[in-house]
């Protein structure tokens, strides 16, 4: 029943167009009570772990192992997502928020602040390897993930260096060829992130193929079209740059490798230090809309709850009735969306 009402809200919901999002699926028929959390991928040199600071949401599945994320706190734009279940002990101290907890399952998807997605559990109990979405962009990255398998499994049929190159030539082009049919530069920055890794034995073949392959120059520009002010465009863009100065990294000597290591560095504390300054400007900015609304009497009012003084306290040192500031603290409650003297002093 869950699932058939599901349905039907995917299809209503891919109809109206209304602006918010839901994520929803099943891990399961029975289980219930498994934290799930929902995160934001702006850094794709941090897709195969999940960080703390990458979080959006957690819910809990219910009895029938059925959970859902909805909202309008997503970009309008398209981003990557990762909904991933907490299936670890409490015991292992949240190390598998870094990928340490084998239990932990989760599945990356492309997604905007529009989309309805299910993510169903397959006839063997297996979650996060489908999903139905209104973004046609969503399913990308598994298909993407089932080329990876292909590759894999084309390089261990058969060890040589000969068909290494044979191969990394061939995977290289068939990769990224898909990836420009995909319409979605965040598809094809996927794929860029998995060759161009320095732990994958494709890191090598990409240093020579990123001196001689136009490619990576018309990434660039399409990343720069679609999503000109993203994160991920500049530290895309960063990189090739630091890449290209340094020219193939394997003919360098050994200094060379500290000046990537050390550009690569900088490029990652930069955009660390933006996101941060985002996110404060972001609160400080909610923060003072929110206050603007009070009157000066409410202000002032504020500042003695925050000093901790009563009601009995603030009418006399304001020289007004307690109802009167009984009546001035709900309206404060509304405007600020709080329900509490512990909740304003948060603020």
């Amino acid at each position: 029943m869950k699932q058939f009402i599901t349905s039907i809200c995917f299809l209503f919901s891919s109809l109206a167009g209304f602006g918010q999002y839901n994520f929803s699926g099943h891990i399961s028929d029975s289980i219930a009570g498994k934290t799930v959390y929902l995160s934001v991928i702006e850094d794709y040199r941090k897709i195969s772990r999940t960080y703390l600071e990458q979080i959006l949401k957690k819910t809990v599945t219910d009895s029938t192992g059925y959970f859902e994320f909805e909202g309008d706190n997503l970009l309008e734009e398209n981003r990557m997502y990762k909904i991933h279940i907490d299936d670890c002990s409490e015991t292992v101290n949240e190390n598998h928020f870094f990928g340490n907890c084998v239990n932990t399952k989760s599945i990356l998807f492309i997604a905007n602040a529009k989309d309805t997605i299910y993510f169903p559990t397959t006839f063997n109990n297996e979650i996060f390897c489908d999903l139905t979405s209104t973004n046609s962009a969503s399913a990308d990255i598994l298909k993407i993930d089932g080329l990876f398998n292909e590759m894999a499994f084309d390089f261990a049929s058969f060890r040589s260096d000969a068909n290494e190159r044979l191969n990394f030539k061939k995977w290289f082009n068939k990769l990224q060829d898909y990836g420009k049919t995909l319409n979605e530069p965040l598809s094809e920055l996927y794929i860029y992130q998995f060759l161009s890794d320095r732990k994958n034995e494709s890191y090598e073949y990409f240093t020579k193929d990123l001196q001689d392959n136009d490619y990576y120059l018309e990434l660039q520009k399409r990343l720069s079209k679609v999503y000109p002010s993203a994160s991920f465009t500049k530290q895309f863009e960063a990189e090739i740059e630091a890449f290209s100065l340094l020219g193939n990294p394997q003919n360098k000597n050994r200094f060379s490798w500290i000046i990537l290591l050390g550009a690569l560095l900088l490029i990652s504390l930069i955009f660390n230090m933006y996101l941060w300054q985002s996110k404060r400007l972001l609160v400080n900015n909610k923060e003072r809309s929110l206050f603007e609304a009070l009157s000066q009497q409410e202000e002032k009012i504020v500042s003695l709850i925050n000093q901790g003084l009563s009601n009995k306290e603030i009418a006399s040192t304001l020289f007004i009735s307690v109802s009167t500031v009984k009546s001035h603290i709900n309206n404060i409650y509304k405007k600020l969306n709080v329900h509490s003297r512990d909740q304003l002093k948060g603020l």
